[in-house]
């Protein structure tokens, strides 16, 4: 029987000197549109799937890096010690349990198209969001959003002591 791993979705940082794998398939994947995220980025908008952290395998060691969120909770940016790209982030309000990974860090990010765009009241005017993917002014219901069998998955993970 063929290892479910042997189709995962694999990533890396620019140098190469971090790898990594998504061994399932992300929860759901946000393009965020906040001011926050442009800055950090340098970008219009952060693409970010969030999946199980005991679902990403890492080959080498990032730094972690606290960093301030317009929340107050902040974030851990896991980032390539050598060539500095962000890799993936563990937010305060989602907890060490979940991974929100860079979707422009896979190999092959046209996999992983957001499923939501959120924050939309501060997106660049000249961004267009394509007919039928939801736009949130700010953030969202999850329960509203998410497929079941993620919110089951989700549900599992919380679960676990």
């Amino acid at each position: 029987m063929p290892d479910a791993r042997d189709n995962a979705m694999q990533g890396r940082c620019t140098c190469g000197a971090i790898h990594y794998r998504l061994l399932d398939r992300p929860l759901f994947v946000h393009a965020c549109h906040c001011r926050w995220c442009q800055r950090e980025t340098g970008s219009a908008f952060v693409m970010n799937a969030l999946i199980e952290a005991e679902c990403v395998e890492v080959t080498g060691t990032p730094d972690v890096i606290d960093t301030p969120t317009n929340s107050g909770k902040g974030q851990k940016i896991s980032r390539c010690p050598d060539c500095k790209v962000a890799l993936f982030s563990v937010y305060s309000g989602a907890g060490p349990k979940f991974r929100f990974v860079r979707v422009g860090t896979l190999d092959d990010p046209d996999a992983c198209p957001p499923d939501i765009h959120i924050y939309t009241e501060s997106k660049q005017p000249w961004v267009v969001i394509p007919d039928g993917v939801p736009a949130m002014l700010q953030y969202y219901d999850r329960d509203a959003y998410w497929p079941a069998e993620s919110l089951a998955r989700r549900a599992l993970v919380l679960a676990k002591v």
